[in-house]
């Protein structure tokens, strides 16, 4: 089969305000050559030779459409628009190495330099790529000399993790790098379930006087279907800690009650009517998060009406017991994960 017919598997694209991260088509193999090909660009880039061959962007790109299909890759074309026309602005990508670790790289054609278009893409990339794969962290690295993408990276939130040396094909050699990396609490921080990242909108819980850490109440549940599992939900993308699975509920009203608030969660969240007579107090939990310190009760439900559904863009998923230590859960509910496991 000839490489312009490999099909590109479905993958919806990422927006920004400016650009569109799509997986690479046959067609953009003449655009793609023409930017990267390209001294000033793969100087910087590791594993590219120069000249680039033309024949190696058709084979590139048919590549990337096996590593998307099979899932142990995302690279993607960032793009933008002149007018009515797309225009392959570079490339972002995300690959996973080690257990629970992505690597991110990318590169802009150099006629799109100074316009922020490497931050804008490679932040939607990290962001997504830990509010939806599981890694816990993704790191990245760049030559010593690179000082443009090393400014990208600090400003989309990844800090420096130190340095090391890494072969350049078009150096004909090592060359020192800087390494960055960044988890979900460099991105997204560690607010109350419910909330969104920190920002104008959104600010940290104010600390109250004495030094105290303020306290955020919160009601979740363990919703139990007939074949005894239970329901997860994972945090999607612009809130705290995304990436993350949990129980469903939220954050309590002001003098609202732990019940009263949970049944209102869950059906904003799920769509799903929960008397609070089906709610049974199971356990609870304390954590001291860095800027706030959680009391989250957790309730067993066995009976609702409706069918859940992530009304909130989170992914849903029902896990038996004994598989519920294989989910990535934030902190406050890893004993509680343990105590229901055991329980069930």
């Amino acid at each position: 089969m000839a490489l312009s017919l490999v099909p590109t598997p479905y993958f919806a694209p990422l927006q920004t305000e400016r650009l569109q991260l799509r997986p690479f088509e046959p067609a953009d193999a003449v655009e793609l050559h023409r930017l990267v090909n390209d001294w000033a660009v793969v100087r910087m880039l590791s594993t590219l030779p120069f000249p680039y061959p033309r024949t190696l962007a058709d084979e590139w790109i048919a590549s990337t459409a096996r590593d998307l299909d099979a899932g142990t890759g995302y690279a993607l074309a960032i793009t933008g628009r002149e007018g009515v026309t797309e225009t392959l602005v570079g490339c972002v990508s995300v690959r996973f190495e080690k257990p629970r670790l992505a690597t991110m790289g990318y590169w802009v054609g150099r006629r799109f330099w100074g316009h922020g278009v490497a931050s804008e893409a490679a932040g939607r990339m990290a962001r997504w790529a830990l509010a939806n794969l599981d890694v816990d962290a993704i790191e990245a690295d760049v030559a010593i000399d690179n000082l443009s993408s090393a400014a990208v990276l600090r400003r989309i939130g990844f800090r420096e993790a130190g340095t090391g040396r890494k072969r350049f094909l078009v150096r004909g050699g090592e060359h020192a790098v800087i390494r960055f990396a960044a988890t979900r609490d460099d991105l997204f921080g560690d607010l109350p379930r419910g909330a969104a990242t920190v920002g104008p909108e959104h600010p940290a819980p104010p600390k109250p006087a004495g030094g105290s850490k303020p306290l955020v109440l919160v009601a979740a549940a363990a919703l139990i279907d007939t074949d005894g599992r239970v329901l997860l939900a994972r945090r999607p993308e612009g809130k705290s800690m995304a990436g993350l699975w949990e129980f469903p509920g939220g954050k309590l009203n002001p003098g609202e009650l732990p019940e009263a608030a949970l049944t209102r969660e869950l059906k904003e969240e799920l769509g799903i009517d929960v008397a609070e007579s089906c709610l049974a107090a199971f356990a609870f939990a304390s954590h001291a998060y860095e800027k706030f310190h959680l009391l989250m009760p957790l309730y067993l439900c066995r009976r609702w009406k409706g069918t859940p559904a992530g009304r909130e863009g989170q992914a849903l998923v029902w896990v038996r017991p004994d598989k519920l230590r294989d989910y990535a859960v934030p902190p406050a509910d890893k004993p509680l994960i343990a105590l229901l496991r055991d329980f069930l």
